[in-house]
This record gives C-alpha cells, sequence and structure tokens, in this order.
C-alpha cells in the first residue's frame, strides 16, 4: 500500500532506547537474522510447512479471476470449513474498479471457485474530497480492509470490507474521505445475507448510498453482531486507517497502520502493527501503555505482520524480516513477549506475470485467524498472503513449530497413510505445479512457464551422509527436476537434473556433467553419497557403477534435499525496481506438462 511513514515511524524509533530496558514489550532476542540477498533468506525452515496457492490470476480466464490485482486476504475458520477473503482490482492497486471476494474450502488444500461478495460500487457523481477538485463522474470505488471476518457471540459469521475513493492520481483511499464500511452474512449454506453499511464516514449517511444501514435491519442477530464490533476497540482499531479522522470509535486516533493482536495469559492484549510496531493493553485495545513503539530486534517495514496464540500454548509471529517483502518467516516465543527464533515459512517469489501499480514483489500481507473467527481442528497455524499482488496463497505451519530433524529418513510412501506421508516435507505448491501425493507416490507436476513444484525435506545435519530415493518421471521430452542437496542455510553443495531430453546431468562448476539417461515411466534407484571435508560425492543409478563427482559449491554440512520443477529464481533483488510496468511474455500461457513421483527418501548419517 502507498505509505507515508515518516511522521509517526520516526517517534517510535526515538523511543528504542527506553523501550529496549522494559519488561512488558514484544522483542526479537533471538541470533539469526534473514539475508535478502537471497529469496529464502538463508532461513532454516519451519519443518512440515504446506504452501498451497489458493487463487492464480490469468487475465484470459472468463470467470472472477481474470482482474490480475489481487491482495490483502483474510481468514476465518468457520462451521467446519476455511473462508478466505481478499479485495481485486483490474490491473493495479488504488486503481478503480475494486471488489472482495470470498472463497472456502474444507481442508485448507482445495479451494472452491471465488465469489464477489462486496460488488462494484458507484461514487455518486459529483462528489469531492476536501481540499480536493477532482470530481467524481462515473466513478467506482475500491475496496480497502484490514479486517475481514467477525465471528459474532451468536456463533454467526460475518465479512466486512470497506469502499474507499480515488479521484486522481495518487489519491488515497484511506484519508478518511471514503464511503464506509459494509458487512454481510456468511451462511452455513454458503449463501450470502444482504449487505449493510456498518458505518460512514462524514459526506455519507443512508440518504446517499445504495445499502441500507444497519440499524433498518430486521434482523436482531444482525443488528447484534454489528453493535459487538462498534463496541470492541481491538476491532477499531483495525479500522483507523479508513475511518474519518476524528472517529469517536477508534482507540487510538494515529497513523498506526494493521493492527493484529493476541491475549496474554494474564488478558492482557499484545498489539502488532506495520514496521513490527507494539503495545500492550489491560482493557481490551480501549488504552495502550504506549504508543506503538519498535519492537526491540525485530525488522519488518510496510508489510503486515501478524502474531498469535498456537495450540501448543506458545506465540508465534509471521511476517517478512528484511526491508522488503520476502522471505515470509514465522518467530517462536514461549511467553508472547521474547521470540528467540527465525524460521523460514514461505522462500519462493513466483513470476510477477502482470505489471500494476505498486504490486510489490514477494510473499506479503500475511494475516491468520483472529481469535474470535474460529480455530482448525488439526492444531496447526494456518496463514494467508499474496504473492506479488497477485496470487493469492495459503500456509499450513505445523505446531509445535521447529526447526530440528534428529533421527534419520525412513520414508517409503507405500507404507505410509497418505494423510501423514508429508508430515515433514516443507511443499510449495502452485495450482498449476500440484505438489501432493498420488496413490504411493509424491507427486510433482508442473505446467506454470512462470513457476514450479518444490518439495524438501530436512534430514540430521551431517558432515557424511547417504541419501537414497526412488524416482519415476512419467515423461522424457519435456520439464526439468533440479535434485539439490543444501546447507543449514539453503544453500546447495551438488545439483542433479533430468532434463528434457532424457539425459541426467551432475553440476560441475560453470558446466553439466552427463552421468546417464532416463526414459519415461521407468523408476530410477538414486543413491548419494557425501563427505563435506573432501568434497566430493558419488552418483549411483539403479545398478549402474558409481560417479565420482566434486561439489560445485563447498559446505561445511548438509541436512537438506530438495526436489524442484524448475531453475533457481534469482529475480527480483534488493537492486530491482519495484514498480514493474509490464506483462511478463504470454503471461496466460500454460506449458505441457511434466510429472515425477518420488516413491520413497531415506538418509543414513555416517560417523
Amino acid at each position: 500500500m502507498k505509505l507515508n511513514p515518516i511522521n509517526y515511524l520516526l517517534p517510535a524509533l526515538c523511543m528504542l532506547p527506553l523501550l529496549a530496558t522494559a519488561q512488558d514489550t514484544v522483542r526479537y532476542t533471538g541470533t539469526t537474522l534473514s539475508n535478502v540477498d537471497y529469496h529464502h533468506g538463508q532461513l532454516p525452515p519451519a519443518i512440515g510447512v504446506h504452501n498451497i496457492q489458493v487463487l492464480r490470476a490469468n487475465r484470459a480466464d472468463t470467470g472472477v479471476t481474470h482482474w490480475t490485482y489481487n491482495h490483502a486476504p483474510m481468514l476465518a475458520y468457520w462451521n467446519n470449513r476455511f473462508y478466505l477473503e481478499y479485495l481485486s482490482n483490474p490491473v493495479g492497486e488504488h486503481v478503480p474498479p475494486g471488489r472482495t471476494l470470498l472463497t472456502s474450502s474444507e481442508d485448507g488444500y482445495h479451494w472452491q471457485t471465488p465469489v464477489v461478495i462486496f460488488p462494484e460500487y458507484k461514487v455518486p457523481d459529483g462528489f469531492v474530497k476536501p481540499g480536493h477538485t477532482d470530481t467524481a463522474q462515473n466513478t467506482l470505488a475500491v475496496m480497502h480492509q484490514r479486517i475481514g471476518f467477525y465471528t459474532a457471540k451468536s456463533k454467526r459469521l460475518f465479512a466486512l470490507g470497506f469502499y474507499g475513493v480515488v479521484l486522481g492520481k495518487k489519491d488515497d483511499p484511506n484519508d478518511g474521505n471514503g464511503i464506509g464500511r459494509v458487512i454481510r452474512e456468511v451462511k452455513t449454506d454458503g449463501s450470502l445475507g444482504p449487505i449493510y453499511f456498518l458505518r460512514y464516514n462524514h459526506q455519507f449517511s443512508e440518504k446517499n448510498t445504495s445499502y441500507p444501514f444497519y440499524k433498518s435491519s430486521k434482523d436482531k442477530g444482525l443488528v447484534m453482531a454489528c453493535e459487538e464490533i462498534l463496541h470492541n476497540g481491538l476491532l477499531m482499531q483495525q479500522m483507523v486507517e479508513e475511518s474519518d479522522r476524528n472517529d469517536t470509535l477508534i482507540p487510538l486516533r494515529k497513523d498506526f497502520k494493521a493492527l493484529s493482536y493476541y491475549h496474554l495469559p494474564d488478558g492482557r492484549a499484545v498489539g502488532l502493527w506495520k514496521y513490527a510496531l507494539t503495545s500492550i493493553s489491560a482493557n481490551e485495545g480501549q488504552t495502550w501503555q504506549y504508543n506503538p513503539t519498535r519492537a526491540p530486534g525485530f525488522v519488518n517495514a510496510n508489510a503486515k505482520i501478524w502474531g498469535q496464540r498456537t495450540s501448543d500454548a506458545r506465540y508465534a509471529t509471521v511476517y517478512n524480516p528484511s526491508e522488503f517483502r520476502w522471505p515470509l518467516a514465522v518467530s517462536t516465543s514461549a511467553d508472547g513477549l521474547n521470540y528467540t527464533n527465525l524460521l523460514l515459512v514461505n522462500g519462493e517469489i513466483a513470476g510477477l506475470r502482470y505489471g500494476g501499480a505498486y504490486k510489490s514483489y514477494g510473499p506479503q500481507y500475511v494475516r491468520g485467524i483472529q481469535e474470535m473467527d474460529g480455530t482448525p481442528p488439526d492444531g496447526n497455524m494456518w496463514v494467508t498472503y499474496s504473492m506479488n499482488k497477485e496470487d493469492i496463497w495459503i500456509s499450513k505451519i505445523p505446531v509445535p513449530v521447529t526447526d530440528k530433524q534428529t533421527s534419520d529418513v525412513k520414508e517409503v510412501f507405500a507404507e505410509m497413510p497418505a494423510t501423514a506421508a508429508l508430515r515433514y516435507w516443507n511443499i510449495y505448491s502452485p495450482l498449476w505445479c500440484k505438489v501432493a501425493m498420488d496413490g504411493n507416490a509424491l507427486s510433482l507436476a508442473d505446467s506454470d512457464p512462470f513457476d514450479y513444484a518444490k518439495a524438501e525435506r530436512v534430514f540430521p545435519q551431517a558432515k557424511k551422509t547417504v541419501l537414497s530415493f526412488g524416482l519415476t518421471p512419467l515423461q522424457d521430452n519435456t520439464g526439468d527436476l533440479e535434485i539439490e542437496v543444501t546447507d543449514p542455510k539453503g544453500m546447495p553443495c551438488l545439483r542433479l537434473l533430468l532434463d528434457s531430453t532424457g539425459t541426467v546431468y551432475t553440476k560441475q562448476g560453470y558446466r553439466n556433467r552427463a552421468i546417464g539417461k532416463y526414459k519415461a515411466g521407468e523408476q530410477l534407484a538414486v543413491t548419494l553419497e557425501l563427505n563435506t571435508a573432501t568434497r566430493f560425492y558419488t552418483v549411483k543409478i539403479n545398478d549402474g557403477k558409481p560417479s565420482l563427482n566434486v561439489y560445485f559449491a563447498p559446505v561445511a554440512t548438509v541436512n537438506r534435499i530438495v526436489f524442484r520443477t524448475g531453475k533457481t529464481v534469482r529475480f527480483p533483488d534488493a537492486d530491482t525496481h519495484t514498480d514493474q510496468d509490464y506483462d511478463l511474455p504470454a503471461p496466460d500461457s500454460k506449458a505441457p506438462e511434466a510429472r515425477y513421483l518420488i516413491h520413497y527418501l531415506k538418509t543414513a548419517t555416517q560417523p
């Protein structure tokens, strides 16, 4: 989003010395920091994270997914389903028209086609913002909201949105001069209730708007839910950016953006805002102990930060730990105040296929499930975010959150229940590059010219180890599969490549060396024996003679194997201009599918 944070950030930064000595503030005390030169930040992965694409924008689609700016997703779990809301514009940020869409899923992996929940809205002709001259004429609103759901005390689910107004370039829909906030019920059968205005901005009322005011509803439950929202300081504080600047229902009427919160065991609420600003409230957000101030040790810029209590009675924050919007990481705490580690959630950046205003690169604007909005029965942490402000994703982060694997891997998928087979695998699964169990094998499919499928497995950190796996390529005339072994920072020391000509290569410095052939549908039994001290490794395929190779990059230890249906992506980087105003070539295109089956993986740590 467009920001001018300096006015509120500098005072917060000036208070850092005072807060550094305070006891009651969120702080990061770990030593791990993200390296922005790598999309994964060189962070160790939280084991078992599944990154699943919910929506892939495609301008060639005839349905509701053809708009290519999709951003700010929100998440709820209600009536045994996940519900995900996001806002959408045809091309770029704050460029009308705008609308909000809703999708749902039983399991978090398979999502229904989105439906428009808050449609395009016409701004009254002749509308002018105070102090401006641009006048609305056949103008449609844009949408912007920091809160997307509310589960009422009556257990009914409501979706929320906000209609803002943009008149001319550089205008801001969050300037307090929008139309107002809207609400509608999501019913148990998936149908939607009527739209009402929850709260108007100062130039609007029931006399000049298209939807009725909530107080006019004969639905007493809806009216009660609206009153609950309007009298909840933690919810109203999330509305500060769009609301009237003198709205008396906003507890802290200052430019602190995108509040998320959780409660400590003593009942106090911890607040987290953009730039990792933080404060604590003892009265449900009506007042705060101090103005939100940068949490000591946290690194975060103008992207959202999410915090929550996890099912193991610990706490987690999820955010971009850099001045950019990559990578996406999780940090955990035993007491909700002192955060001690930093682990990778999503370290990929897909190609930004469609240019548009203010479309930032990376996995960003993360949101989880608010405390009143449900608890998934699996006990895991679920978060949603956008990729490049273009596609919508969700991640399942297993609880307890850990990066340690202490025992060797001995996984034969045919001997494992499909529901548990990928418990300790980290997967990156776009809609056109599905990663999933297929019968008795782990399948990686790829038909996306701008992305790839990826599955990786952490194993015990070692200087010497043996890895063996079974792999079946289902074609030998298309696709690329790269297999890497990496150190704890994700730096590969070796790479095997199955290319589109049926050849198996190893990477040898600048060049690739052919070590064998493969045929479609025939299983390869591959054994790798590594020694980081000598930098030599051998590759054995089926009953062939082991091939001796040298690492293309030195590492001290190894602890990960990666299967990826594409080359390592290094664009963008820290020097890339952030506003991409062009489309990639043939951005709507689909490639012939390549698919690979992994049958087993075994590791044997050597003394």
